[in-house]
């Protein structure tokens, strides 16, 4: 919740829709890429969702779940849909391989009784065999007509539906009724690993038979589900999503008698809490602070409170206002007795928000999801894939992690991998192909691209003089300057020699110039965290610009005539460049209150270049705009941003590092490779994992295949996002899931019940 990512919800859904750099890369290092010999790792946090059996969890009552909007969509394959879409179909829709602990898909014995590949040879053939009592809620037995329905309105082939991502459903040939409707043969034109990844959610045939519901019909609402709730209303204006048990589901009966989705903003979510709206949410590390300080507070009994208003009020303090309250001056009197009382209440009032936030707890594990450090390979510096690897081998990875899961209690070991996380089977580390942490490698890296320390400064034998004064000046002050010392547009001189020679050859038109940049600089300073679409990036500029560094920060208030060349920082002589062209690189950043955490590391970062000579100019924009107007469209030089994980990476991981290929009007098709590096070698190792039907030789296709996108530096994973809830204490089976897809039947409140959630009786 506290990181900005690909839009929630679209592990499933975008990641198959959209996107490493240059050619096949020869490493030998990856040769030997196989899992042979190789146990299955471990999950790093287990998910933390207070298990508990049926028979101690409460019929009836209403629980109440926080969401960030009322989805825009209820079907989960049209472009909008978010997080939200996935967490109320899920509720409601057959999914038939949820993902388990382990993030592997696992058959659903609610709708199917078996599903496996029974030909491979002419063509893979899948038989699945439906769970004889599944019902759509309108009594219709689930069988092949629905399977059909979705695999046409999936599969590419009628613009007329509009889909988000056709993904394995362009591969199929056929779908034939079985001996029965329960029996549903599909034929695969082409063979497919993740077949199984196929019809979930599973939709009605009056949802898909046609464009016309398939685009509209199931936007607002969903008339016929077949899980263990269905859906009772929608009512934007109120931000409340209703589901009800569904009295024709065959599996065990949900415990909980209805369940709400309100809309809650970020932001708004520890008001909320407090206010008893919610009994569970998606926190930041702010709100679970301040639910950790509640579990400690103690008040009342003449008793100082343990923090909050008054805690700071010495016993000694106390006596001194009482007896100014009670004092023959009765001004004085009168202000202590408003203080007094101005105090009372809003202790009383911190001290009734602490209890309502004491009967919640903090559960908390690793989201599916890692946070990158992505670098655009499309042009200028970073298309070198050197200065790429350099940068990634300048980061502190751990150092990273720790600073965004150490404080909540985490374990912080970086991700080792772009296609899988730990504990799922396709997980190896392949970090070691691109390289430890080494600065001194990184620097021999940069030196190769013909990034070196003095690279930023222009000979001054190469600048143009505009007079004979200035030939003459700038002739006497190279004889006796620095080699170090910088050129005139960038309006720096590094030694006395040069520094006179200013002096001596300032002339009308050289002091408008400098009084021009002065004004540019002070406007730039003034409206640091904006950003105008259309701004030139880093590089396009004066050959001598710089960013922002840690060590450009100098005094302020000093003055010199009109037309003194500034001083140079001291850091220039420590920067690298090329050609008199500082290396400065374009860090964007979201600005909202709730990814403080990416300005964090982003911070962190710009310090572990800064030290190798790599300036780096960090733009804060709106959350809002900050991925499809920037990481989308290529608007950056360097940004965070993350990627959900996924149990089928040899189709969803394609499109995510899958070489960009030339469009007619010039542009990059990148899909969904916003870095725009890739290579030929990558996306043949992909096509066959996804082809492979031995498991264990497609995951080690997938091994080799992130080698390289490790190798290529493109996408630097930093660290598995934190996954924190606020959940009710009474609620048995929910809050930080994992991997897991949530059994929505077996979630409730422990003990009695009977007057509904907190949440309820406070509404």
């Amino acid at each position: 919740m506290a990181h900005v990512g690909v839009p929630r919800g679209t592990a499933r859904k975008r990641r198959s829709v959209a996107l490493l750099a240059t050619g096949v890369l020869t490493l030998p290092v990856l040769a030997g890429c196989t899992s042979d010999s190789e146990g299955p790792t471990s999950v790093a946090v287990p998910q933390d969702i207070a298990p508990a059996s049926r028979d101690r969890v409460a019929d009836g009552s209403t629980l109440t779940w926080a969401i960030d909007a009322v989805p825009a969509t209820l079907n989960a394959y049209q472009a909008d849909a978010d997080s939200a879409t996935t967490r109320i179909t899920g509720a409601l829709l057959p999914s038939l391989f949820p993902l388990d602990a382990r993030g592997e898909p696992k058959l659903n014995p609610d709708y199917l009784e078996s599903a496996k590949v029974i030909e491979q040879e002419p063509k893979q053939v899948v038989l699945y065999k439906l769970n004889q009592q599944a019902v759509w809620s309108d009594g219709r037995e689930i069988g092949a007509p629905d399977f059909v329905a979705q695999w046409r309105a999936l599969s590419g082939k009628d613009s007329a539906f509009w889909t988000a991502r056709n993904a394995g459903y362009e591969r199929i040939e056929k779908i034939e009724r079985g001996k029965d409707d329960l029996q549903v043969r599909v034929t695969f034109s082409k063979p497919y690993a993740d077949w199984r990844s196929l019809f979930s959610p599973l939709y009605p045939k009056e949802v898909t038979g046609s464009p016309g519901t398939f685009n509209d019909g199931a936007r607002a609402t969903l008339k016929n589900t077949a899980g263990p709730f269905r859906l009772r209303s929608v009512n934007k204006d109120k931000g409340t999503v209703v589901l009800d048990r569904n009295p024709r589901w065959w599996g065990n009966e949900a415990k909980l008698e209805s369940l709400v989705f309100r809309a809650v903003e970020p932001k708004d979510r520890t008001d909320a809490l407090t206010a008893g709206t919610v009994d569970v949410a998606d926190i930041d590390a702010t709100t679970a602070n301040g639910i950790a300080l509640a579990a400690r507070y103690r008040g009342g009994n003449g008793q100082p409170p343990a923090h909050g208003p008054g805690a700071d009020i010495t016993p000694a303090a106390a006596l001194r206002s009482w007896a100014l309250a009670h004092g023959s001056d009765e001004e004085a009197a009168e202000a202590a007795q408003l203080a007094r009382e101005k105090n009372r209440e809003a202790v009383a009032v911190y001290a009734a928000e602490q209890k309502s936030l004491q009967g919640f707890v903090v559960r908390k594990s690793l989201e599916p999801a890692y946070t990158q450090l992505a670098m655009n390979g499309e042009s200028g510096a970073l298309a070198d894939d050197r200065v790429r690897r350099a940068i990634a081998r300048t980061l502190d990875r751990q150092e990273l992690a720790d600073a965004v899961l150490k404080p909540l209690g985490l374990p912080a070991k970086p991700p080792g991998s772009h296609l899988a996380l730990a504990g799922q089977p396709a997980y190896k580390d392949g970090s070691g192909a691109l390289g430890d942490q080494d600065t001194k490698e990184a620097q021999a890296l940069l030196a190769d691209a013909g990034w070196t320390v003095g690279g930023a400064v222009r000979r001054t034998e190469d600048t143009k003089a505009g007079s004979e004064a200035e030939k003459k000046a700038s002739g006497e002050a190279t004889d006796k300057a620095s080699p170090k010392a910088t050129d005139k547009a960038s309006g720096k001189a590094t030694d006395k020699a040069s520094d006179k020679a200013s002096e001596k050859a300032t002339d009308k038109a050289s002091a408008k110039a400098a009084e021009k940049d002065e004004e540019k600089d002070d406007k730039a300073s003034r409206e640091e965290g904006t950003y105008i679409v259309g701004d030139d990036k880093p590089g396009d500029g004066p050959a001598g610009g710089t960013g922002v560094t840690a060590q450009d920060k100098g005094p302020a208030g000093a003055y010199a005539p009109a037309g003194t060349a500034a001083p140079a920082p001291a850091s220039v002589k420590a920067r690298i460049g090329k050609g008199g062209k500082p290396l400065t690189l374009r860090f964007v950043l979201p600005s909202g209150p709730g990814s403080q955490p990416l300005r964090t590391v982003g911070q962190k970062i710009v310090e572990m270049l800064d030290a190798i000579g790599i300036s780096t100019q960090i733009t804060k924009v709106d959350d809002e705009s900050y991925f499809k107007d920037h990481i989308a469209s290529g608007d950056y030089d360097m940004a965070l941003y993350s990627w959900p994980a996924t149990a089928y990476p040899a189709t969803d991981g394609r499109p995510i590092f899958s070489k960009p290929e030339p469009a007619t009007d010039g542009s990059l098709l990148v899909e969904q490779n916003y870095t725009r590096v890739g290579s030929d070698h990558i996306d043949q190792l992909f096509d066959r994992a996804v082809s492979e039907l031995d498991a264990n030789a497609s995951r080690d296709l997938l091994k080799q295949a992130d080698a390289r996108i490790w190798a290529a530096a493109g996408s630097i994973p930093l660290y598995q996002r934190p996954q924190l809830v606020a959940v009710d204490k009474k609620l048995a089976n929910i809050g930080a899931f994992g991997f897991a897809a949530p059994r929505y039947e077996d979630i409730g409140f422990t003990g009695r019940q009977a007057a509904g959630s907190p949440a309820n009786r406070k509404k």
